[in-house]
C-alpha cells in the first residue's frame, strides 16, 4: 500500500502561547459586569498534512457546529458565534466543571449534560431546563442513587465526537455512554431525540455486568436492563448509515471469561411508531478487529478503526483501520484493511475525502499520535505532537465553518485535558 507505514516529520512548534486578549481575563474569571469574553490567539503548528493549534485561553471549548461553538468552565456555559472568538452568550452554571456532553442542534438548540443530569437551552444559554429522559416504556429514566455520593457515574459522555444525522427529513440526536473509567459505576445507554432534545428517550439499554456495579451493592442496587443479556463495559461509537437506514453501535471492552464485552449492534427506527429494533450483528473477544471504534459510512461503505489488545488469541493483534460493506461485517475475509497503524486506535472521523483517526496514547510510544489519509486511503502518515506530552485524541467533531476539526486531547486516555483544533491542508 502507497505510503502505508510512511510518516512526514512534525514541522517544530512551542508549546501553547497566547498572543493577546481583546477582553481583560483575571485570574481565569470575568471581570464584573463583562457582557463579551474575547480570547486569545494560539500558536498554529504545521505539519505536512495538517495545521494544528490548541484551543486558545478561555472556555473550555467541548463542542463545535458550523460558526458556533459551546463552551464552559468557571462555573458558567458560554456560546460563541465566531467560532471561539468572542463569546456573547454567557449563564451561570454552578456545575461545569462536570459537564461530560454537549451538542449543537440544526435548529441552535444546545443540549448538554453533567455527569448525571441533562439540560437543553432554546435561547442561545439566557435559560435552561432539565430533561427527564425517558425509558423504553416511556416511564421516567432517573439517574440511580450513588452509594458513594461522589462517585454517580457518567450517564451521557461519549467517546465519540458526531451525533446527529439527517434521518427520514429530519436531525435526529443519537449517541451513546463511554463509562465505568472515571466517577463511578454507571448502566451503559444509546439515547436518541427525533425533536431537537425537547425529549430524550433510551434507543437501546444493556444488561447489569456484574463487573461494574457499586462496590457494596446488593442485587437490588444492579445497573442495567435485568432483561438483557448483552453486557459491555461501555459504548464506543455510534453512527448512522444514510444507505441502510440503520444506525450502528460498538462497544467495549474486554473478556470477563466466556462472557463478551466487545459487541456490534445494528438498529432501526421506525418514525411512525417511535421504536427501535436492534440486532446484535458480532460479539467477539478484546483481541478482535472488532474491539473498535471511530464508525463511519461513505458511500454506503462502512469504515471503523480497531484497537484490539486482549491477550488471547494469536499475535500480532488484530488492529488496523477496515473498510467492507456493511452486510460483510461478520466476515474479516471481506474486509479490506486499508491501514495498519501497529497499535491501538478506537477514534476516527471521515470529512470531505480525509481520515483522521489517533492513537490510544497509554498502549503506544507516540505522545500524541495522529494518523491521516488525505484521499480516502489511499495514501497514509502517522505524527506525533510530543509538544503537548501523552495524549489520547478522542471526541472528533466535524469541521467548523473555518475548517478546523475539533478534538479533545485526553490525559491517559479519558480524563479532561486540553482541546486541539487541526486543519487539513489542501
Amino acid at each position: 500500500m502507497k505510503n502505508a507505514n510512511k510518516t512526514t516529520p512534525l514541522h517544530r512548534v512551542q508549546r501553547r502561547q497566547f498572543l493577546g486578549t481583546a477582553t481583560a481575563v483575571a485570574g481565569g474569571l470575568l471581570l464584573p459586569g463583562m457582557e463579551k469574553l474575547s480570547a486569545a490567539t494560539a500558536e498554529v503548528g504545521s505539519t505536512d498534512h495538517f495545521l494544528y493549534r490548541l484551543a486558545p485561553d478561555g472556555p473550555y471549548i467541548d463542542s463545535q457546529r458550523r460558526n458556533k461553538a459551546f463552551g464552559f468552565g468557571d462555573g458558567k456555559v458560554f456560546l460563541s458565534e465566531d467560532n471561539g472568538k468572542t463569546w456573547p452568550h454567557i449563564a451561570a452554571f454552578p456545575n461545569a466543571d462536570n459537564i461530560t456532553f454537549s451538542c449543537i442542534l440544526q435548529s441552535g438548540n444546545i443540549v448538554f449534560a453533567t455527569r448525571t443530569k441533562l439540560y437543553l437551552s432554546t435561547d442561545n444559554l439566557k435559560t435552561h431546563r432539565q430533561i427527564i429522559v425517558k425509558d423504553i416504556d416511556g416511564s421516567d429514566y432517573l439517574p440511580h442513587t450513588p452509594l458513594n455520593p461522589d462517585l454517580p457515574g457518567w450517564y451521557f459522555h461519549p467517546l465519540d465526537g458526531v451525533h446527529t444525522w439527517q434521518v427520514n427529513g429530519s436531525e435526529m440526536l443519537v449517541w451513546g455512554n463511554y463509562c465505568n473509567v472515571l466517577g463511578g459505576a454507571v448502566p451503559n445507554n444509546i439515547y436518541y431525540s427525533t425533536d431537537q432534545g425537547q425529549t430524550v428517550k433510551i434507543a437501546y439499554s444493556f444488561g447489569p455486568n456484574p463487573q461494574f456495579q457499586q462496590k457494596g451493592a446488593s442485587d437490588a442496587d444492579l445497573l442495567g436492563n435485568p432483561n438483557n443479556p448483552i453486557v459491555c463495559r461501555h459504548i464506543h461509537s455510534v453512527a448512522y448509515n444514510p444507505t441502510e437506514n440503520a444506525f450502528y453501535a460498538c462497544t467495549g471492552d474486554h473478556d470477563r471469561g466466556s462472557v463478551h464485552e466487545c459487541h456490534w449492534l445494528r438498529g432501526t427506527y421506525d418514525t411512525d411508531s417511535d421504536a427501535w429494533d436492534w440486532e446484535v450483528l458480532v460479539s467477539s473477544d478484546s483481541n478482535s478487529r472488532y474491539k473498535s471504534g471511530g464508525i463511519n459510512f461513505v458511500d454506503g461503505q462502512l469504515y471503523w478503526a480497531a484497537d484490539a489488545n486482549g491477550t488471547n488469541g494469536t499475535l500480532p493483534h488484530d488492529r488496523g483501520i477496515f473498510r467492507c460493506d456493511p452486510t460483510d461485517l461478520a466476515n474479516p475475509k471481506k474486509h479490506t484493511m486499508l491501514f495498519n497503524p501497529q497499535y491501538e486506535s478506537a477514534n476516527m472521523i471521515i470529512e470531505d475525502g480525509v481520515i483522521l483517526s489517533a492513537h490510544y496514547a497509554p498502549a503506544s510510544p507516540y505522545h500524541t499520535g495522529f494518523i491521516i489519509s488525505p484521499d480516502m486511503g489511499q495514501t497514509w502518515a502517522q505524527y506525533d505532537l510530543k509538544e503537548f506530552g501523552k495524549r489520547s485524541p478522542v471526541r472528533f467533531h466535524k469541521k467548523n465553518s473555518e475548517g478546523w476539526f475539533r478534538v479533545d486531547l485526553r490525559k491517559g486516555w479519558i480524563e479532561r485535558g486540553e482541546v486541539l483544533f487541526i486543519k487539513p491542508k489542501q
